[in-house]
């Protein structure tokens, strides 16, 4: 038995951002404040964009999933994430595209493959395809991929931990400089 989300946690920026990031789902945090990106993999990316020189206010952040997914943990004194079915994705979509289309970005930095799964419409390989400009597609005229935050802090070395980030720092950096 999964728990509940408190709310929904949608998107948050300015209406004319040039670029929107866009997450899988809410943590525990951003479910509990209705924000997004504001617990530890918020952290991991604010390091990410304070590397690139981007100012977090003037980005458009959201996931791709409205809902914190959650079982509680053994001793029922946290809410341990799980991951969002392809299901709750597509249930989620519409309130996606409706914030690309309001908000316009002329890039998305899409993190991890729930989110690419939702921005390109197939699932991508975050290994391979990450830190790359893919142009032509219909929600926004430049996509490109990367780690979300949350993958580099369940890195299984420091090295590859190490790796990961520099690589989310120099993906904000391509998002910043292909505008």
């Amino acid at each position: 038995m999964f728990g509940h989300a408190t709310q929904t946690v949608f998107g948050e920026g300015p209406a004319d951002a040039e670029i929107m990031i866009v997450g899988e789902q809410p943590g525990d945090q951003e479910d509990r404040e209705g924000r997004p990106f504001i617990g530890p993999a918020g952290e991991v990316l604010n390091s990410a964009l304070n590397s690139a020189q981007l100012d977090r206010e003037t980005l458009y952040l959201t996931n791709a999933v409205k809902h914190f997914k959650w079982t509680p943990s053994g001793d029922n004194k946290a809410r341990v994430h799980k991951k969002a079915s392809g299901e709750e994705m597509h249930a989620c979509k519409p309130w996606l595209e409706g914030e690309i289309a309001r908000v316009k970005p002329k890039v998305i930095l899409a993190l991890g493959a729930t989110a690419g799964t939702a921005v390109l419409g197939r699932l991508p390989k975050i290994s391979s395809e990450r830190g790359k400009i893919i142009e032509g597609h219909g929600l926004a005229p430049k996509i490109i991929l990367s780690w979300h935050p949350a993958a580099i802090l369940r890195s299984s070395t420091e090295n590859e931990k190490r790796q990961r980030l520099q690589q989310l720092a120099a993906d904000v950096e391509l998002a910043k400089n292909s505008l």
